[in-house]
């Protein structure tokens, strides 16, 4: 039986092409109208086998809502991506550019276009999701219209890729979490990052004392996200996602603050993703 995991969005979405990559080709995507439908559907062991979560872009910085929703949850990370977003003109076979009048796609990946949209006198028509406009272009079977959506819609919905690459920004890359429930999650090999979440006594050198144990500890603090403690008079809590070596350093440094916090919970002990 195929992997289940929930996803945001519809099938063709830069979700499906991350759960793909991580979970393999036959992954089978439950799409998403909302991050919390995502997580509330990946903590149900009946309807699905995890998740998949975007959490930050190296444009537009991180998700801070989708941390809260993982810090409610019951969640684990067991893995992450970063993937390459590539926007892509999308057409129905035989389509040129002289034929299009619209172009409808999701209002961030417009944006992310202006440049290469500017060239032309198109109107730009705003919808929910990148994927479904590529699935309404192939209803349709449209000549005037096109959409900006990725390979994977094209795939799917038959469509070709009239111009690849359309983004302005071409260094664009986004996050995405791999999610299972805690009791499904299983140890990872050779695990090098971690992701936890803290919380100090908030006196004064609290945080200083925190992060220099995990700098002596030999640990590279590639983020650290501070929120708002719901209820309290302008109080933190830390994300921090740490790098390492062995499991063995990570766990140490771990006995080492855990005197030092009121609370830390690991949210995951994960191999950490690479840049493609």
């Amino acid at each position: 039986m195929n992997t289940r995991v929930s996803i945001q969005g519809y099938e063709g979405s830069f979700h499906q092409v991350a759960a793909q990559q991580f979970f393999g080709k036959n992954v089978q995507v439950l799409p998403c109208a909302t991050f919390r439908d995502v997580i509330k559907i990946a903590s149900n062991k009946k309807e699905s086998d995890g998740g998949v979560m975007a959490i930050e872009n190296s444009i537009a910085g991180s998700i801070l809502a989708n941390y809260n929703l993982l810090q409610k949850s019951n969640l684990k990370i067991i893995g992450e991506i970063y993937l390459h977003i590539k926007q892509n003109l999308l057409v129905n076979p035989g389509v040129k550019l002289e034929d299009i009048r619209e172009v409808h796609s999701h209002t961030m990946a417009l944006q992310q276009c202006y440049d290469f949209l500017d060239k032309y006198k198109w109107k730009l028509v705003e919808s929910d999701d990148t994927a479904l406009s590529a699935k309404h272009v192939h209803q349709h079977k449209s000549k005037h219209i096109a959409a900006i959506a990725s390979k994977l819609a094209a795939e799917l919905f038959d469509l070709e890729v009239l111009a690849p690459g359309i983004q302005t920004m071409k260094n664009n890359y986004t996050r995405f979490l791999m999610l299972q429930r805690q009791d499904a999650a299983q140890p990872v090999n050779d695990a090098n990052k971690a992701s936890v979440n803290f919380q100090t006594d908030h006196s004064r050198g609290s945080l200083a004392k925190v992060l220099t144990k995990i700098a002596e500890g030999g640990i590279n603090l590639s983020k650290l996200q501070s929120f708002p403690i719901p209820g309290s008079d302008f109080k933190y809590s830390f994300h921090a996602d740490m790098e390492f070596d062995t499991i063995e350093q990570f766990e140490n440094v771990v006995d080492q603050i855990r005197p030092l916090t009121e609370e830390l919970k690991i949210y995951g002990v994960y191999r950490r993703g690479a840049w493609k």
